[in-house]
């Protein structure tokens, strides 16, 4: 197959999951021969992390839904790079890029990649300006049916990582050294920007009764955002400055997770998870929440425990049952190692989004 010329739009200026995929993606797809590209706002980490990585990037200022120099901008990008695809990925992006493509001749056939499970604010921005939208879960494509985006308009594709950097013996895991911790301490701990819906405060409802039954255990919080002053203060409130460790925001998620026994995020809302397939990966069982596309990662008995959203008492006896019993935690682990590889490579949706591409070129 010919190598496609693909340029990832995002208006995004953050780091998060949805960033962490289109890297994936934009390194999965040049392994299998295609040239890519990013066009982003300027300073965007996934420009950086983009040039960091030897990828072309432009810098477009997306400063609103309507903003014709971001539009012009963005058709320079979009010829300037030869085009065959252009895949958007949130809402602002989407709307001036694709008007920018729609406007063009020889136009890019227009992706939309949906990463959230929140309501979406326009059904023009993925039944009208793409040709094609590309959801990370069946969560996520269902509620965009309800939504009324018809369904054969519509491809899943999960989300993959590399699972190269997931293997407890390459990675160290030295956190207890690092935060000076004895080489028993048990580590409960999650991987998760600092916001609200990420159910950090419902953690620290559960961890006085946890550490209560287990007091060589601790707990750590790797991630940065706006909650960050309150976690910081209701720590120390509680008198739990010296178990509950803030590690801010890491570039070594691989060492940090490799040396936690449990992983626990009880997010409110979430398209897929992609935090607990890097848990996954690195053998932890995790404890998580029973809401949208996570029971498609986490397996409830088999992978890890699902616990009910925003209910903080419920984490205690899923961590405390798995804190208790290694071989139980270890077994519940080497599971989920083996279904995210097997599920969520980042070959396999590699595979998937070069398919869905293919398709769209060969209907044009």
């Amino acid at each position: 197959m010919a190598g496609l010329r693909i340029l990832h739009a995002e208006s995004s200026k953050g780091w998060g999951g949805q960033e962490n995929r289109t890297l994936n993606e934009l390194l999965s797809m040049r392994e299998r021969g295609h040239e890519l590209a990013v066009v982003g706002r300027p300073g965007a980490r996934i420009l950086d992390r983009a040039k960091e990585q030897g990828f072309a990037t432009y810098t477009v200022d997306m400063r609103g839904a309507i903003d014709v120099p971001g539009i012009l901008g963005l058709r320079r990008a979009i010829r300037d790079f030869r085009a065959d695809i252009l895949n958007t990925h949130s809402g602002r992006d989407t709307q001036l890029a694709g008007m920018a493509a729609r406007s063009m001749s020889g136009r890019p056939r227009i992706v939309r990649t949906r990463h959230l499970a929140l309501p979406i604010t326009s059904r023009f921005t993925y039944s009208v300006l793409p040709d094609h939208v590309v959801t990370v879960s069946r969560h996520v494509e269902n509620y965009l049916v309800e939504a009324g985006v018809p369904r054969e308009g519509i491809t899943t594709v999960p989300t993959g990582i590399d699972f190269g950097r997931y293997s407890r013996s390459t990675v160290a895991g030295n956190l207890r050294e690092e935060l000076g911790l004895p080489a028993d301490a048990l580590l409960v701990g999650t991987v998760a920007i600092l916001r609200a819906k990420k159910g950090h405060a419902e953690i620290l409802d559960a961890a006085p009764e946890v550490l209560r039954r287990f007091p060589d255990a601790h707990f750590v919080f790797a991630g940065d955002g706006p909650q960050t002053d309150n976690l910081k203060a209701r720590i120390a409130a509680e008198g739990l400055t010296g178990k509950v460790h803030l590690l801010g925001l890491r570039r070594d998620v691989t060492n940090v997770l490799a040396s936690l026994d449990v992983f626990v995020l009880p997010t409110h809302q979430e398209a897929l998870g992609t935090a607990f397939i890097e848990a996954g990966a690195m053998g932890l069982p995790a404890v998580a929440t029973r809401v949208d596309g996570v029971p498609e990662v986490v397996q409830d008995g088999t992978t890890g425990l699902l616990v009910p959203a925003q209910d903080g008492k419920a984490l205690i006896e899923p961590i405390c049952r798995l804190l208790a019993d290694p071989i139980y935690r270890r077994g519940m682990g080497a599971n989920a190692s083996e279904f995210v590889r097997r599920k969520f490579a980042r070959e396999v949706m590699a595979e998937g989004m070069e398919r869905l591409y293919q398709r769209l070129l060969e209907a044009r």
